[in-house]
């Protein structure tokens, strides 16, 4: 047998090989043992008192196997407050308060070497396919801030631990995608969120900036004093972000004479809802800016989708996770003049990261929702009573954000999050606007150093 302790330097290797089995020399190898045994657990309790951190003596597996074994390899830092144990298929590694567990695969595929990564174009070089699947480090060191990892072949990995946080899956279980402020109605009138000025939005890097940090924050942005023509509405969307072409063309412009087969091209209300969920991947961002209106009522209703979304979790988290999992169709049939289309897109109501439990995407279109028929009818009724709690919270009017839009006000809506309607209306009303690319947005927001 042999009992290997790596808790601490200069901690020598217990050799015990019983080679005869008679009673006295069973006694006497019995007491070598225990005396060595004895000695061992005193050098660890002593540099234990000396200062050095012990995480692998609080594991479960030690303490059940202490004093008769002691597996994997382990060193700590009181100055780092880290420590690290080697396992059989895996590193774990506890820095920075958070324990980390990382595959020995995924430790070499992600090497950041100068022959594995490119640094200039940002993309790895090494072949992935290429790594021995049953691979293990032959050699683990940690140094200052760094831990170095030498392979069979002789190769060496290192990484900073603090980019093993940053990347490791237990860091990311932490951390939020987007930061995001959820309102209702009041919420967002007590935050006196300031529209941005047309120029200053075109000109300058701090007007965009302040524009896409409430974007971000809230899902909805205005800018104000742009003048009500369709060029300058097209020249306001490509400042931070392709158009985003779609069946209804590139820049749309429209009034209630239902040139296509579509409620908002009517002067009938529109209840709550989510553009384009007929797409596999639904528009990101639309923009409206209402050029002309001789009438009465028309005004625009907003909703903070996830604000619903997160009551529903509080109260009955059960059925959040059902409107996250149940895949639903949303349909588009057309067939007005020239415009001949049957759209379908397939996802559920809400949208999640399944590490971190974020939501990302809200589906709601109860005009534009298909039949039914991706679900078993045991699961229907379920599914039905959680689209009811959704719904109630949707309608809420505490939770409405009533806005009338106007000539040189133009609102950006993230689609992904806001739900809009707007009520019904009188006379003559031209709006004109467009869909954007959300990739390109968030590319936008990254370049100017916010987190999207």
């Amino acid at each position: 047998m042999t009992l290997l302790s790596t808790a601490a330097p200069n901690i020598a290797h217990v050799h015990v090989d019983l080679t005869c089995t008679c009673r006295c020399c069973v006694q006497r190898f019995t007491g070598m043992w225990c005396h060595r045994l004895f000695h061992l657990q005193s050098r660890l309790q002593n540099l234990l008192k000396g200062g050095v951190t012990s995480w692998a003596l609080q594991q479960p597996n030690f303490k059940r196997l202490f004093p008769l074994a002691i597996h994997g390899h382990h060193t700590a830092s009181k100055s780092l407050n880290c420590a690290w144990q080697q396992h059989e298929d895996h590193f774990e590694l506890q820095y920075a308060n958070t324990v980390m567990r990382f595959d020995y695969v995924w430790l070499r595929d992600h090497c950041r070497s100068a022959s594995c990564y490119n640094s200039k174009t940002h993309q790895r070089s090494l072949d992935t396919a290429s790594v021995d699947l049953c691979i293990k480090p032959k050699t683990i060191r940690l140094d200052e801030t760094t831990v170095f990892f030498t392979w069979p072949d002789g190769h060496v990995t290192r990484y900073d631990l603090e980019w093993l946080v940053k990347n490791s899956y237990e860091g990311q279980k932490q951390k939020i995608i987007q930061p995001r402020i959820l309102w209702n109605a009041e919420i967002y009138q007590q935050a006196q969120v300031s529209p941005v000025d047309f120029q200053s939005f075109l000109e300058t890097n701090e007007g965009l900036k302040k524009f896409l940090q409430n974007f971000l924050l809230y899902g909805i942005a205005f800018v104000e004093n742009v003048p009500p023509t369709q060029e300058h509405t097209e020249k306001l969307a490509k400042r931070i972000s392709l158009i985003r072409e779609t069946i209804y063309g590139r820049m749309w412009y429209f009034t209630s004479d239902f040139s296509r087969g579509d409620t908002a091209y009517t002067k009938l209300a529109l209840d709550r809802h989510t553009d384009t969920t007929y797409f596999q991947e639904p528009c990101g961002i639309q923009v409206f800016h209402c050029l002309k209106h001789e009438g009465t009522g028309g005004r625009t209703l907003l909703v903070d989708g996830f604000y619903a979304a997160e009551q529903v979790l509080q109260k009955s988290p059960e059925e959040f996770e059902l409107l996250s999992k149940v895949p639903l169709k949303h349909e588009y049939i057309e067939n007005v003049g020239e415009c001949h289309n049957h759209m379908i897109g397939v996802g559920p109501v809400l949208n999640i990261y399944p590490w971190n439990k974020e939501l990302y995407l809200i589906r709601y279109n109860n005009y534009d929702r298909a039949v039914i028929n991706t679900i078993p009818y045991d699961v229907v009724h379920r599914w039905y009573t959680a689209h009811r709690a959704l719904t109630i919270e949707l309608r809420r009017p505490e939770n409405e954000l009533w806005v009338k839009l106007k000539p040189g006000r133009v609102l950006f809506i993230d689609n992904w999050r806001v739900l809009h309607g707007r009520e019904s209306f009188t006379g003559y009303r031209q709006l004109c606007g467009c869909y954007l690319t959300r990739d390109d947005v968030l590319n936008t927001a990254r370049f100017l150093g916010l987190q999207a």
